[in-house]
């Protein structure tokens, strides 16, 4: 027989080999990322478990209270079956602040960056502004926009605004000098550098800009909800804190997590189909 065709017989223990391979790398990221969370929660049931005057309750008794939250038909009470117009109020007002703030932030973060008139006009009010804590707008946002969804918005606003603009100004002073020579050989000056050079330069700045916005933007959803909202995930566990209901606070803090979690890796995938040029966003 000829090698030619032995070299199927050679071939095919070595591709069977590689499969079971490529299943077990694939398989490694979700199980070490699970691997965490699992641990702690087992800290937490043995820490937690029989012990019925405790404050905090067990795992199982949170998982039993997102169910009756989630579906109801479980304990019957007022909480019930309301996480879905809970979440929904929730995320409405964290992309509703986001989107504000995008649209704020990058072509203030833009002009600030490349135009030395409007940097020495804005930079240093906003350097002050920036270290004040959202929680210290409360109350004037309360008065400003009264009680209600509006105070909310506004203080998802300023959670997004700051990281977002911070981000956009560092994008767009780290472009290169050469960048602007070549375009102007090519005939691109004045304002259409702005699209054609600086927006594409600064865009992985950007896009970690908008991720570490849309994170303080669900940071301080519990404190924009503060402002007498009736629903929200916020409302939700400020109201259950006062009953001295903590499992379901914790329902509150892990669907706001999860949600999160999800909207980062939105923004995340995003950002990776419009920089797959950059070597740190392929």
């Amino acid at each position: 027989m000829s090698a030619a065709g032995l070299t199927p017989a050679v071939a095919a223990p070595a591709s069977s080999v590689r499969r079971p391979a490529l299943r077990l790398a694939r398989l490694r990221e979700p199980v070490l990322a699970l691997a965490f969370p699992l641990a702690l929660g087992v800290i937490w049931h043995l820490a937690t478990v029989d012990r019925p005057y405790s404050l905090i309750p067990p795992p199982a008794e949170v998982w039993t209270e997102l169910r009756d939250l989630a579906v109801g038909g479980i304990n019957d009470d007022a909480f019930s079956g309301t996480l879905v117009a809970h979440l929904v109020a929730s995320v409405s007002r964290v992309l509703g602040g986001f989107g504000l703030a995008v649209l704020a932030a990058l072509p203030l973060g833009l002009l600030i960056g490349r135009v030395p008139l409007v940097r020495q006009l804005l930079d240093p009010t906003f350097q002050i502004l920036r270290p004040v804590p959202v929680t210290a707008w409360l109350p004037l946002a309360m008065i400003l926009f009264g009680l209600g969804p509006r105070s909310a918005y506004f203080l998802v606003f300023l959670g997004a605004f700051y990281p977002i603009l911070v981000n956009t100004v560092f994008g767009v002073r780290s472009v290169e000098p050469r960048l602007f020579e070549a375009a102007a050989m090519l005939g691109c000056r004045g304002s259409a550098q702005f699209a054609r050079v600086v927006l594409p330069a600064a865009l992985p700045s950007i896009f970690t800009g908008l991720r570490l916005g849309l994170g303080f933007a669900w940071v301080v959803i519990v404190v924009g909800e503060m402002t007498g909202v009736p629903t929200g995930l916020g409302a939700l566990i400020m109201e259950a804190r006062q009953l001295s209901r903590t499992e379901i606070v914790i329902c509150g803090m892990v669907v706001i997590g999860l949600a999160g979690f999800v909207s980062d890796r939105i923004v995340t995938l995003i950002g990776r189909r419009l920089l797959a040029w950059s070597p740190s966003h392929g």
